[in-house]
């Protein structure tokens, strides 16, 4: 508790002194002041290329469903971009802070940053787009929430989206004070399927390696022993790629190269949310496992029931090798999913 102090005491004091520096990053930065703006706060610019496309993906959602000039503050450039925006903002222009799975204690400065943006722009609407709840029950995490429901709670404008029915549950019972409501993880909204007809080839493989992972390291190798013996080719691709402070054009580049790994693949075994959301985007059969709580599970609801994502609930050797042996039967299309955003571009305008 003693550095998740130190960390909002430090970033305080950085937050009023950089009020009297210079905006290094926004210096050429052009505003249209013939148009309203939405803000995107915390916008991911290191290498988790989930939260990557999160951020890809609520960019091209705000200037597909708005007609406001989008602007992004990355999350390393947030002490800067909070003067920068205060310095611009009018009454008509709308704050969003990123969706993905950040709001709770565990990323406990991501969550100081969100707060901040709430508490620095009281006369705004301002959306929090779709989010998991992730306050656990220990007394750390009841803390955190504690804080969080005040700070969320004295914004009379601000929206909280969940991007699946437990966590809007949760927010529900928690926020009270404020709107919440329910859509798909951002990123479905993306489409981003290749109507060629190249070849798929082989089988790829997204896994965890992390706390979050749910698999036993006998279990992760008997799969990837079993797949190898299916295909004549396989390769290992991760959603982490070790890298900060991306350009836009750098972050566009990462995305594209792993959309296009995806759609070349006969298969993606995965345990990741968004390895599964890629399949889905890129209409690429699919194989996940869940991770070790209710995201992965819960995303799955929102796809068709005949799509090509195949959960396996619980692992077992047999089970596996059957729905490798089903491949055939991944031959469906992808289907939209922009009705299931209808409430989210409401608010927008």
């Amino acid at each position: 508790m003693k550095k998740y102090l130190s960390f909002r005491i430090k970033y305080f004091i950085l937050l009023n002194l950089q009020r009297f520096k210079e905006y290094d990053y926004f210096k050429n930065f052009k505003i249209d002041n013939t148009r309203n703006k939405v803000y995107i706060f915390l916008a991911a610019d290191y290498g988790n290329l989930g939260d990557v496309a999160i951020t890809y993906a609520q960019t091209e959602f705000l200037k597909k469903y708005t007609n406001y000039q989008v602007i992004e503050i990355p999350i390393s450039k947030s002490l800067e971009g909070f003067w920068f925006v205060k310095n611009h903002i009018k009454s008509g222009d709308i704050v969003t802070t990123v969706g993905g799975g950040n709001m709770g204690e565990l990323y406990d400065q991501i969550e100081y940053i969100r707060q901040l943006t709430i508490r620095f722009f009281p006369k705004n609407k301002i959306i929090s787009f779709p989010q998991t709840f992730d306050f656990t029950e220990s007394n750390e995490g009841k803390k955190a929430l504690s804080i969080a429901t005040k700070v969320y709670g004295k914004h009379k404008k601000l929206v909280i989206v969940a991007r699946e029915k437990i966590s809007y549950n949760l927010m529900k019972a928690n926020f009270k004070n404020n709107k919440v409501i329910l859509t798909p993880d951002i990123v479905l909204s993306l489409n981003k399927v290749n109507n060629s007809s190249s070849e798929r080839k082989g089988v790829l493989f997204c896994l965890r390696q992390d706390k979050e992972k749910s698999l036993s390291k006998e279990q992760n190798q008997e799969i990837i022993d079993i797949a190898k013996s299916h295909f004549s080719q396989y390769q290992f691709y991760d959603t982490h790629i070790g890298k900060n402070n991306l350009t836009i054009e750098e972050r566009n580049l990462e995305l594209n190269k792993i959309w296009d790994k995806f759609r070349n693949a006969e298969l993606v075994i995965t345990d990741r949310l968004h390895g599964m959301i890629f399949c889905y985007i890129t209409n690429t059969p699919c194989i996940v496992f869940p991770n070790n709580n209710h995201k992965v599970k819960e995303t799955v609801k929102w796809l068709p029931k005949d799509s090509n994502i195949r959960l396996i609930d619980s692992y077992s050797k047999n089970n596996f090798k059957k729905n490798i042996e089903d491949l055939e039967f991944y031959q469906n299309s992808y289907e939209p999913l922009i009705e299931k955003y209808e409430m989210l571009i409401k608010e927008l305008n």
